[in-house]
């Protein structure tokens, strides 16, 4: 058995995460359901340094427990730690929240503020002039311990009105001028095969495909 620990406690992105890998052999557990928790700080200036950051820290957990004999996981079981970090880049906000996008306007702070407040900051802007996109980076640490970072993107604009009950963080004011709707009015399956993180997993699993390929380790 292979099984993929994402190192996120937040259900909606490991439910989303699940339904981009889809149907194969592959377990995926959150790092909580994995009994592997650890909070670093995410001190990156990149979205590709936080995610590499986070893997690491359940990486390294998952090898400490291994050898004193408790970890929760089958000892057979090869074990793939990925992490994302993601955001959103505001072209006319000089590419802001971008990796401070969870904590923006701090961390507790409803989504819903937050998105009014930087719908206040383009008052006045209208069609390109609100380009923005979402970025989402993976880091995949290997069994071996060799890790890939990649990045996947999804282009839009910032709409002038809050939409839609699909999604969550920023997804209801991020419009999308190929559907006319923002992200959040689309379904998750449309989302999905479009989306930055789906795009950046899809990455992902090919890394493992390459390295499940060339070790004869596969799923």
């Amino acid at each position: 058995m292979h099984t993929i620990v994402f190192a996120t406690g937040n259900r909606d992105k490991i439910r989303e995460i699940r339904e981009i890998i889809g149907d194969r052999s592959i377990r995926v557990l959150s790092m909580r359901e994995a009994g592997l928790e650890t909070d670093p700080e995410e001190n990156g200036q990149t979205f590709e340094e936080n995610a590499l950051i986070k893997a690491q820290a359940v990486y390294d957990l998952l090898q400490t427990q291994r050898q004193a004999g408790t970890c929760l996981l089958p000892a057979e079981d090869q074990v793939t730690v990925m992490s994302d970090d993601s955001g959103l880049c505001v072209d006319a906000l000089d590419g802001a929240p971008g990796v401070l996008s969870a904590r923006y306007m701090g961390r507790d702070t409803d989504y819903r503020l937050k998105m009014q407040h930087i719908m206040d900051l383009l008052d006045g802007l209208t069609g390109e002039a609100r380009s923005a996109r979402f970025v989402a980076a993976v880091a995949v640490i290997l069994p071996d311990g060799t890790h890939r970072v990649v990045r996947g993107a999804m282009e839009g604009q910032i709409g002038h009105t809050i939409a839609g009950e699909h999604g969550f963080g920023y997804d209801p004011f991020f419009f999308l001028p190929q559907y006319g709707r923002t992200s959040a009015e689309i379904s998750p399956e449309e989302k999905n095969a479009i989306s930055h993180r789906g795009a950046a997993l899809r990455q992902a699993l090919a890394v493992l495909d390459e390295w499940e390929a060339q070790t004869g380790n596969l799923s």
